[in-house]
């Protein structure tokens, strides 16, 4: 099954249009995870974090689906399909994320998420079918060449330690997980599919956290309720997972995700705007490095892509 939307008309263009934006702004929500995790892992244990994390992120989408949906709709939805897609895809996803930033930095993680369109293309050639076309091939290689301006990474100064290599292990989980999402769950909104995979995705992280406890592990460490951290987590866990994830289940939904995953190239920007925010500079390298990567984008869903 294929999940991208053709542009041959202009209802589909519309759809196109709106799947993108969606992406966008899932994205940028998705960026701010990063400097507030940062922030989070100077007195967090990484599983105790993430298992927090996903547990916040799992009760705000299921108090969205019950507001809309009513408690005896939770009943009818697919928990064991999507749990398993959750636990595997999101759960080690996200678990592998965080321990790379924990052991690198908030950019270097973002790097590696941008490097998700390869996993993405890879996943659609093998289980799709997609047939690569020169105008799709051209926009990945901009989308990728923008993410690597934008950060002003190049061969000799990116790091390719332990946190970057396993960064990009944890999207390969991602990729798999979104489309599987949509493709094995096709027959409920992007807010039901939230709902199972998310539950699954938390139930992964409390696993390990439940054994780091057991055997004693650093990283399972919770600090006590602090005033301190309450912005930083509500930042991490509701906006950049809880309502970042169910935009992205979305745009999936509508653009695919090869297409949807060339707008996580933007995340190190993303987060390099938030730095802005907090008295960094922009450099003209970041500005000419996001708009190559907005024409790789739209440059990949020309007609013939």
């Amino acid at each position: 099954m294929h999940t991208e939307v053709p542009v041959s008309t202009p209802v589909s263009r519309a759809k196109l249009l709106h799947g993108n934006a969606i992406c966008v702004g899932s994205i940028f929500l998705f960026s701010l995870a990063f400097p507030a995790a940062d922030l989070l892992l100077q007195d967090w244990g990484v599983l105790g974090l993430i298992s927090i994390r996903n547990m916040l992120a799992f009760g705000l989408i299921i108090l969205l689906f019950i507001a809309l949906s009513g408690v005896q709709g939770l009943r009818d939805l697919p928990w064991v399909r999507g749990f398993w897609i959750g636990f595997t895809g999101f759960g080690i996803g996200s678990t592998l994320l965080i321990y790379a930033q924990a052991i690198s930095d908030p950019i270097t993680a973002a790097m590696a998420a941008a490097a998700m369109p390869i996993s993405a293309v890879l996943i659609e050639i093998i289980l799709d079918k997609r047939q690569l076309t020169l105008p799709f091939s051209m926009g990945l290689v901009l989308v990728l060449m923008g993410g690597f301006v934008a950060t002003g990474a190049g061969l000799t100064s990116l790091n390719l330690g332990w946190g970057l290599m396993i960064g990009l292990v944890s999207v390969s989980f991602f990729a798999w997980g979104s489309r599987a999402s949509v493709v094995n769950l096709p027959a409920i909104s992007p807010l039901a599919r939230t709902v199972v995979t998310t539950f699954g995705m938390w139930a992964f992280t409390l696993l390990l956290w439940g054994f780091g406890q057991m055997f004693g592990w650093a990283g399972a460490y919770i600090p006590p309720p602090s005033v301190e951290h309450i912005i930083p987590m509500c930042i991490y866990a509701l906006l950049g997972v809880g309502i970042s994830q169910l935009l992205w289940v979305k745009g999936v939904g509508q653009i695919g995700i090869a297409i949807a995953s060339f707008h996580l190239n933007a995340a190190p920007f993303y987060v390099m705007i938030v730095m802005v925010a907090f008295g960094q500079s922009l450099q003209i390298t970041q500005v000419i490095g996001a708009t190559i990567l907005a024409f790789g984008v739209i440059l990949s869903q020309t007609k013939k892509a």
